[in-house]
Parts: C-alpha cells; structure tokens; sequence
C-alpha cells in the first residue's frame, strides 16, 4: 500500500489476507495459508476483534509468530466499544490474541453509539504510546466521513475499509473519489461477493473467463486486478486455503488494459448511487 499521507501506513501489496470466519475452517489450513501468503508477499493481513470473537485474532497470532515485522496487521474495535476507555480495553484484548505489541492499523467497525471525537482520542491516545501506529474507519459513507475528517483533522485518518466486489460498486461514486481527495487508503472487503461471484456459465462469468484466458490468468484474479485498478484501493480477500492464496496472489502480477476494464465495467454496470453505503 503506498503511504497515502502521514499516517504511517508503509507499502504493503495491494492484494492482502482478510479473516473473517476463518476459525470456522481447519486452524491448521488456515494457519498454513496465512504463512504462504506470507511467502508470496501479501503482507497485509487484516482482522476483528468481532471475527470468532478474538478467534480469528488467535489464529493470526499464531500463524505470524516469528513473522510478526513481515506483517502489516490491522485489526477493528467493534462500535459499542468505541468509548475511550473501551477503545483501550479491546485493543488490550486483540494485541493479547494476535500476540503482538503493536498494530500498524486500528479501525472502527462501523459508526455506532459513541461520539467519533471520543474514539478518535482514544486511538491518538494509543498511538503516542506505539500501540497502534495508525488508525482509521471502515463502513464510513461520503457523510461520515465528512463528520470523521471534521472531528479528526486533516492527515489522521489512514483508511477506510468498505464493501467493494463487482457487483456491488456503489463505492465508486463518492466514497472513493473522497478518500482519494484527502489521502485516505480504501480497502475492499469481501471483494468477491459474500458467496457471490459470477458463476463460470453466466454471462457475467464468461466475460470473466475470456479476459483470463487471454492473459493466462484466472476470473478471481481478474476480478481482483480490476477492483485495484486504482492507485488508493486495496482488497483483502478471505485467506481460507493455500489454493485461494495461491490464486489470490496470481492478480498482483496482472494487469489490465483498457478494451478490459471497459468489457468488465459493461458487464458490471455500477449502478446508480444508493441512498445508503451497503455493508455486510
């Protein structure tokens, strides 16, 4: 990820590990393909204290042990913990499960009932002492993070993490081109549909499979390059199994030209701007 501002955020691949649900699979499988995404260079390995509660986090710990500087670790407090005090104690929790001294980005969840400016001291608080070295939002609409950037200032706010698959890119109409105005990092999650993605014999799906064929690649992989098309999006696919890896990490090498984002864009028509971020 290149450093978007002065949040501290250092390069990572724009292809990283997400988690959730990964304790519901083989701890074993899941521990193996965190480490080979490791090995291939997606070290961006993102997480919750929500996923498994703590579970998720426990596994990561143990899969990054002895691995802990490859990694860019990120990890979100869950809005009704969002207080000053609560921001604290759930970070407490999640570095004791991911057995670290430090994360390199906190987020929160989604907006909830506390006031931002609260949570926002609280992670400013955390990241004097180098507990975290930068924080941001996930979930965050055009609005809030209007209401986020007036509450933080300019320059704190690191990323905000939002739903982004190619059926769902309702993101790309003012959620990117404001992160993209004010240094912000987007990460997708979920960026290939929550047991969605176009089935291989769709139309969507054969228009997925002709541009990987032609460039020797697979439809994940293509799906993956043309979500990252932009220089301020990143994705963190699930990191269940070393085959999903391995697939994964085959779309850091592609890259797209025009005739393809424009078949994929018409196949994928965006949509008209909702009333309301989606989120899952």
């Amino acid at each position: 990820m290149t450093k978007q501002n002065d949040t501290g955020w250092r390069d990572v691949a724009r292809i990283g590990q997400g988690s959730w649900y990964i304790e519901q699979g083989d701890k074993s499988e899941a521990i193996a393909a965190l480490r080979r995404g490791l090995d291939l260079g997606l070290s961006h390995i993102d997480t919750a204290e929500m996923y498994g509660d703590g579970r998720s986090e426990a596994i990561i710990g143990e899969a990054i042990a002895g691995r802990r500087d490859e990694v860019f670790l990120v990890s979100k407090v869950l809005p009704h913990n969002a207080s000053r005090q609560g921001v604290r104690a759930a970070c407490e929790r999640s570095l004791k499960h991911l057995k670290t001294d430090r994360l390199d980005g906190y987020l929160l969840h989604w907006r909830g009932p506390h006031p931002l400016e609260e949570t926002f001291a609280a992670f400013e608080a955390l990241k004097q002492e180098g507990k975290i070295l930068s924080w941001g939002v996930s979930n965050f609409d055009e609005d809030d993070l209007d209401e986020a950037l007036a509450a933080a200032g300019k320059g704190r706010i690191a990323c905000n993490q939002v739903l982004y698959h190619l059926r769902e890119r309702a993101i790309e109409h003012a959620v990117i081109p404001w992160c993209e105005r004010h240094g912000v990092a987007v990460t997708a999650y979920s960026p290939f549909g929550h047991d969605d993605f176009p089935a291989p014999g769709s139309a969507q799906g054969k228009v997925l499979s002709e541009i990987a064929r032609e460039h020797d690649a697979t439809p994940r992989q293509v799906a993956l390059a043309f979500l990252t098309r932009r220089s301020s999006v990143f994705a963190i696919p699930k990191a269940g199994r070393v085959t999903h890896i391995e697939d994964n990490a085959g779309a850091l090498r592609l890259a797209l030209s025009g005739t393809d984002i424009a078949r994929i864009d018409a196949a994928f028509p965006r949509g008209r701007k909702p009333q309301a971020l989606p989120m899952i």
